[in-house]
């Protein structure tokens, strides 16, 4: 019997040779789209806080750290999670985000019409949040360590804060979570790339 007769008795033998490049390459990119996203939320919040006057920009000004519905910051006990679990989580901050990012948007435009870059970035960063946690889906998948469950869906109204300084604060608290989590992506992601931290 040649080899090629084995491969049609055995096409599992083959297909997992095969996929492995293939997810290699998934990896890869989805890690590079995370470090350049990485880039693009630090330029967002320094643009969101250039729009918002005083206080904010402020030498030592520390807004309070408002609650986001839906959402918190990464857990400092997240890098001592199995990794798989590590990027469940990623997953679900990424998918709760975009509507986040809408709501900063919508509230923006009334706060500052005259800002129509920010406003763009706004909505780039809710499209590119919803890119990468379907590239880190994807992956998962891959894995076998797919998101478990369906996600439920954030309030929409979460980033709708009563008053202007506390909309303002609250849409800072999410342009800061975006850039958090997208960089916690990029970092747990790192762990994955072939030749990257074990």
């Amino acid at each position: 019997m040649s080899r090629r007769e084995g491969s049609l008795e055995d096409p599992q033998a083959d297909s997992s040779v095969s996929l492995l490049p293939h997810l290699e390459a998934k990896i890869r990119q989805t890690h590079s789209l995370a470090h350049l996203l990485t880039k693009y939320a630090e330029q967002l919040l320094q643009e969101y806080v250039q729009h918002q006057g005083d206080p904010f920009g402020l030498p030592g000004f520390a807004p309070p750290r408002l609650p986001v519905a839906g959402l918190g910051a990464p857990a400092p006990s997240h890098a001592g999670l199995p990794l798989p679990e590590r990027l469940r989580l990623d997953a679900a901050a990424l998918a709760a985000l975009p509507p986040l990012l809408d709501a900063v948007r919508r509230r923006q435009a009334e706060l500052n019409p005259r800002a129509p870059r920010l406003l763009r970035h706004l909505e780039d960063a809710a499209r590119q949040a919803r890119a990468l946690g379907a590239a880190l889906e994807t992956v998962l998948a891959a894995l076998g360590a797919a998101v478990r469950g369906p996600r439920p869906e954030p309030p929409a109204a979460a980033a709708a804060a009563a008053g202007v300084f506390p909309a303002k604060v609250l849409g800072l608290r999410v342009c800061g979570l975006y850039r958090e989590w997208v960089s916690r992506t990029e970092g747990d992601l790192s762990q994955l790339v072939p030749g990257g931290p074990a």
